[in-house]
């Protein structure tokens, strides 16, 4: 009788039976959604045997935005700033990927300038170098390294002030738009960005030199929460989690989009699929973004800001103070929006997180039909139980920080 008991052993939040022959001293305990590692409001239910996880389940959904299902009631121009909560720490290339979606649905790719292109990729790649520097921040601070967090929130800063000068925002700016950008951009923005260039690569290699060789840091994280790259892909997972694994993936190659062929750089990979690959490959990647941003900075090109179709874009502010028709047509524009034809698209690009999919339907209506988005977070959590399972307690919040998830994009 005992001995059936212990065979059908059930954990607290699941109904499958959990074989406990080989482990009769099991707990399942709760990890968030209120902690500090799990970096949002996610909830793991971990049974675990004294420090080994036997058993993981993620639940999420506290954050319940329902950002895609809110966007189907405002006009294609209201729901790009929808976009900047998704993933919140990159908002930029959320609206990089949803303007590049609705243009295709417009059917106005062709009318987007050189300009548009570069300052969309220079922008794109200072938030993926953002992006990666609250992750690095963050995933040391949870690991016991506390300096690295302030200096790393010390070079967000000049990237933040950029953000600034070209938008009047610091973080959620809805600066890239469909049909281009929202203003020009500002006299001595290629200052501002030096400003941020010029310093980066020594401190880049600070963060290097208190953790990438550092005993304690290799401990924590060499042969930690492998993912091979079978696995890798069989979970869908993408950017440097991917990349982590060995598998030579990057959006921005294998699909470029707004100019990105025109740019050289490298994809980091990794070999071992582990805690400390995934680390390097993000190193590796902000050096990578620091080069784009340079050659879009020597390369940027004249033009105009927004694509010249009057149907998209509003009439400059001079001409709306001196012709009624200006007014109106401004008017109009915000009130009622604009009318894509029907038809789908999907469009991908390549986030700090990974493979950011916008798919957006039209009715020909001046709202999205639907609109999905396959967000690289929610696809890469999937394979944190993979990680853990049979892993220390402790090295569950080495795995997570590794993934990089932002709550904002899982719970969309």
């Amino acid at each position: 009788m005992q001995q059936q008991e212990l065979e059908t052993y059930y954990t607290i939040e699941d109904s499958e039976p959990v074989d406990e022959r080989l482990r009769v001293d099991t707990m399942t305990i709760n990890m968030g959604p209120q902690h500090p590692s799990t970096h949002g409001v996610l909830r793991l239910i971990l049974t675990i045997e004294g420090e080994t996880v036997v058993k993981a389940v993620p639940d999420i959904g506290f954050l319940h935005t329902g950002i895609e299902k809110t966007a189907e009631a405002k006009s294609y121009h209201q729901a790009l700033v929808l976009t900047d909560r998704m993933d919140y720490l990159a908002p930029l290339c959320n609206n990089l990927g949803y303007s590049l979606a609705v243009e295709k649905l417009l059917g106005i790719e062709d009318e987007i300038n050189d300009k548009i292109k570069y300052a969309r990729v220079l922008l794109a790649e200072l938030q993926r170098i953002a992006s990666h520097l609250v992750w690095l921040g963050t995933h040391a601070l949870d690991l016991g390294a506390q300096s690295v967090f302030l200096y790393c929130f010390r070079e967000r800063e000049l990237i933040l002030d950029v953000f600034e000068y070209v938008s009047g925002v610091r973080m959620m700016t809805s600066y890239i738009c469909p049909g281009g950008l929202q203003a020009d951009l500002p006299p001595g923005f290629d200052q501002k960005v030096r400003a941020f260039t010029d310093v980066f690569p020594a401190r880049l290699q600070e963060y290097h030199d208190l953790l990438t060789n550092n005993q304690l840091w290799l401990e924590r994280t060499k042969g930690i929460a492998v993912l091979d790259a079978q696995d890798a892909i069989a979970y869908g997972a993408s950017g440097p989690v991917l990349r982590g694994s060995g598998v030579v993936w990057d959006i921005r190659k294998a699909f470029p989009y707004s100019g990105y062929e025109q740019f050289d750089f490298d994809i980091p990979v990794g070999s071992n699929g582990d805690v400390y690959d995934r680390y390097l490959v993000r190193m590796l990647e902000m050096e990578q973004s620091l080069n784009i941003v340079n050659q879009a900075l020597e390369g940027m090109p004249t033009g105009r800001y927004r694509v010249a179709n009057p149907k998209i874009a509003p009439p400059p502010k001079w001409q709306i103070t001196g012709s009624m028709e200006a007014l109106i047509h401004h008017f109009k524009l915000y009130t009622e929006g604009y009318r894509p034809p029907k038809g789908e698209v999907f469009v991908r690009t390549e986030s700090p997180k990974g493979e950011l999919g916008f798919y957006i339907v039209s009715d020909g209506s001046a709202r999205p039909y639907r609109m999905h988005v396959r967000a690289p977070s929610f696809a890469n959590l999937e394979a944190l139980p993979l990680m853990i399972e049979g892993r220390f307690l402790s090295d569950v919040v080495a795995a997570i920080g590794s993934i990089d998830i932002v709550l904002g994009e899982v719970d969309r």
